[in-house]
């Protein structure tokens, strides 16, 4: 006999969902490790990243239309069956290259399983609970992306980097066992003009535009290849809306924007996307170039924010079926954009302590927040379009978390060669601090058995690596100032935030 607890499919869900995101930051601390077993260069060996965000970019957008067609409960398993495939093969895989191929078909289900799981939890919850049960849900999408470099970093320390894959193949089988019995199916929707423009449109564009984002930090965006490929996505995505805009049965239903407040509420996930994401990026960066912690101790670090918002985000639904989300999304913005700046007065001296708070602190910002801002749209959309707007906004906060992390990637690599350039400036060798550090170094190699010439090369040496820590320090500091300014503005559209019911199906 079939199971119906609502609850219980949200357990099945949330695993899915929790192992999907997982897979994005768990990988990034074992890539050392692969790249020294298989031989690979580095501009191979980020393949293996760049190719799961890609195929995540790529199936995201036909989610809607499959769930629709084939039926949500039928989708999730298949997607999750592709990706403990995937995730076995990764684990046993022989070279880079079937190494690649394995994390493209992890990609292809774990693209499709988050906003898959969005619309069930949709179809399974009255919207009067709506609050509460993405809250729980949400738990995993913050949660994931903090433990993953503790966990991986523990694993390749400890054990081996394939079990980082192989632990997905258990949890995987059992939950699609759970899902067979625990989840049931939606009703289908018969399509009667199938999106063929529409798929090939989002495919290129989307494709072309993720790769960009991602590589253009390192290739430069005055690359022949960068602005080859950011072409090919305008007109990609040019041809995209045109088309999505007069079909009868698009694959992204563009037409949602018509309603202001699914469209505010795509904007103000948008933000909050480049908010975490972008932090999860730079404060990681600082902790283990600057600071010298193993990926493991920055997993520690970050810990404190993911129990903050994992605990924060099912009171923040409590709150949410009972007032609203304009007010939880604008505090929640405020209490983020507050730490975010204190977070950007970051020194080489800041207490590790004292660090993980202001981080927990920012966690309860993002859980109040970002599970609000996502959910208050989707309530003013029809159940016969829960699909389509699932796959919508998932793919919006998916480039936005690319582009922000593009776009702080490049603002830190600017500012770092601004930095240096002044702090050489302002120590020059005549200046007594300058004098008085170039003499303790060089005192210190001699002290240890250097000639003359050696500790002065030395000393040198030592100082320009100083000038290029605190340089990039105070990089990394501007780009938290920035996503300050990115949070703020945020603000604004979170105020027309107003919850309203679902328009009846048309």
């Amino acid at each position: 006999m079939q199971v119906s607890n609502k609850w219980a499919s949200m357990l099945v869900v949330i695993i899915g969902t929790f192992m999907a995101i997982l897979d994005g930051s768990i990988v990034n601390v074992a890539l050392p490790k692969i790249m020294a077993v298989m031989s690979a260069s580095p501009d191979e060996i980020q393949w293996i990243l760049t190719s799961y965000m890609l195929t995540m970019g790529v199936v995201m957008p036909i989610s809607g239309y499959l769930g629709d067609v084939y039926g949500t409960k039928k989708i999730y398993l298949l997607s999750l069956a592709s990706f403990t495939i995937g995730s076995a093969i990764c684990g046993i895989a022989w070279n880079l290259n079937s190494l690649i191929i394995a994390r493209v078909l992890q990609g292809l289900g774990g693209g499709i399983m988050t906003p898959i799981s969005m619309a069930i939890i949709y179809r399974t919850f009255d919207r009067s609970e709506m609050g509460m049960a993405l809250g729980i849900w949400g738990i995993a999408s913050m949660a994931a992306p903090a433990i993953g470099p503790t966990l991986g970093g523990y694993l390749v320390e400890y054990s081996n980097w394939r079990l980082i894959f192989l632990l997905n193949l258990p949890i995987g089988i059992i939950n699609l066992f759970l899902g067979m019995y625990l989840l049931r199916e939606s009703v289908l929707v018969a399509t009667r003009r199938f999106d063929f423009i529409g798929i090939i449109s989002a495919t290129v564009g989307f494709a072309s535009l993720l790769y960009a984002l991602s590589s253009a930090p390192e290739k430069g965006w005055g690359s022949l290849e960068i602005i080859a490929l950011l072409i090919l996505a305008f007109f990609s995505l040019i041809v995209l809306v045109i088309n999505e805009l007069n079909h009868t049965e698009p694959i992204l239903d563009l037409r949602l924007f018509k309603n202001p407040v699914f469209a505010m509420s795509s904007v103000v996930g948008s933000v909050l996307a480049i908010g975490l994401f972008g932090v999860l990026f730079l404060i990681p960066l600082f902790l283990q170039t600057l600071s010298g912690l193993s990926a493991m101790q920055v997993g520690l670090v970050l810990m404190p924010m993911a129990i903050a918002s994992g605990f924060t985000m099912p009171i923040s639904g409590f709150l949410f079926d009972r007032i609203g989300a304009r007010p939880l999304v604008v505090s929640g913005l405020l209490v983020v954009s507050a730490t975010t700046y204190w977070l950007s007065g970051l020194t080489l001296t800041t207490p590790l302590g004292i660090l993980s708070v202001f981080l927990a602190l920012r966690g309860v910002g993002m859980g109040l927040s970002m599970m609000p801002a996502n959910t208050v749209g989707m309530n003013t959309v029809p159940p016969p379009l829960v699909n389509r707007a699932s796959a919508l906004s998932n793919l919006i906060r998916q480039v936005a978390a690319a582009f922000g992390v593009a776009i702080f990637s490049t603002i830190m690599q600017q500012r770092q060669v601004f930095h240096f350039h002044n702090y050489a400036e302002s120590l020059q060798l005549q200046t007594p601090t300058a004098h008085k550090v170039m003499s303790g170094l060089q005192s210190h190699m001699i002290s240890i058995g250097a000639s003359s010439d050696q500790a002065n090369a030395a000393a040198n040496g030592a100082l320009i690596t100083m000038l290029q820590k605190q340089s990039m320090a105070s990089a990394i500091n501007d780009c938290l100032l920035v996503a300050v300014f990115i949070l703020l503005i945020g603000i604004i559209p979170s105020l027309f935030l107003v919850t309203k019911k679902a328009p009846p199906p048309s």
